[in-house]
């Protein structure tokens, strides 16, 4: 395996996080409407995708899918175009301890929404059957395609699921040939294995610039904070509120967690920050008066110019710097 991948399977692995539920949507078509397709204009009329319950039927299932991949998001890199995300070491044990307490959120929320399903899709067919006088000449045709939408109870368990899964990072040495005839084998055998260096090759070139864009992230993420930071103080009524100051506080944290590739440069900055501003809190940088507020602002500002020049910076000798200590590492190990 290229010493850049042993090194990012050491530092960390591949997190897939997939939620399904039932969307309760039905794609109304021209037909369900009793018309020909050639008799709705797109210009004048939306069919698309409509909603068989109200929003709140899905609401706690749609709740707990948008703080899982938040919560992924929050602490993990896109690997390879967002093939999968990459966790570092330190962020792992929280991860996944959160996303199991988020799965069993989930499998409640499903269960009170079977046990409320009956009722929820008759009351549904209802509004439907009110709606669909003013929709086309033929409602019971609408109601009916409607209701055709509505899986059977029973079939409704299939379509949920809350799965978590742990990959490590690993490129293809060759693709298996077990289950195919020996004819066959002579016919695959080489394009196959050509596949596999090609694969293999992409991944190792692209090993590189997803540790650089590693970098970047999170420089850019410490650019965007001061300066929300900075707007927060200048137009809120308070001016320096602690709730301000302790995003920065849980961010220099979460960047130690994150900073899996060793940015020194950029951790010893926040950690200046964090000595020499976040020791004070909200309260006294008020009672300061405009001397201390200005101190607390033009450091925000140093901090973020520095880390939008950090990151526009090539992060290729940073990445070497990475390469070389794993290396160090693995000889320590062994």
């Amino acid at each position: 395996m290229h010493p850049l991948l042993q090194i990012l399977t050491r530092e960390g692995v591949l997190l897939n996080v997939s939620v399904r539920y039932w969307r309760a949507h039905k794609k109304l078509r021209a037909e369900d409407l009793g018309l020909a397709p050639d008799q709705v204009s797109e210009r004048l009329i939306s069919l698309g995708h409509k909603r068989l319950l109200p929003k709140e039927a899905t609401a706690a299932l749609a709740l707990v899918e948008s703080r899982a991949h938040a919560l992924v998001e929050a602490n993990t890199f896109p690997f390879l175009n967002g093939l999968a995300r990459f966790v570092p070491n330190a962020k792992l044990g929280g991860v996944t301890a959160k996303l199991k307490a988020l799965e069993t959120e989930f499998w409640r929320a499903k269960n009170q929404f079977i046990a409320q399903y009956g009722p929820l899709r008759d009351a549904a067919l209802e509004e439907w059957r009110v709606l669909a006088g003013n929709l086309a000449d033929d409602p019971a045709r609408v109601v009916a395609a409607i209701e055709a939408a509505f899986p059977p109870a029973p079939t409704l368990e299939r379509k949920f699921g809350f799965d978590t899964q742990l990959f490590q990072i690993a490129v293809p040495e060759r693709l298996g040939l077990d289950l195919l005839t020996l004819g066959d084998q002579e016919h695959l055998i080489q394009a196959r294995q050509q596949a596999a260096r090609e694969a293999a090759a992409k991944i190792r070139q692209q090993a590189e610039s997803f540790i650089a864009e590693c970098v970047t992230r999170l420089r850019e993420q410490t650019a965007t904070l001061c300066a929300e930071m900075l707007h927060s103080i200048r137009t809120g009524a308070t001016g320096v509120h602690q709730k301000t100051l302790n995003r920065l506080i849980r961010f220099i944290d979460q960047f130690k967690q994150m900073n899996f590739v060793g940015d020194a440069e950029m951790e010893q900055q926040l950690e200046t920050v964090r000595r020499e501003l976040l020791s004070r809190t909200a309260e006294d940088y008020r009672q300061g008066g405009l001397s201390a507020r200005a101190t607390l602002e033009s450091g925000l500002a140093r901090l973020a110019d520095t880390a939008r020049e950090l990151a526009r910076q090539d992060a290729t000798e940073l990445v070497q710097r990475f390469g070389g200590l794993g290396r160090r590492k693995f000889q320590l190990a062994a």
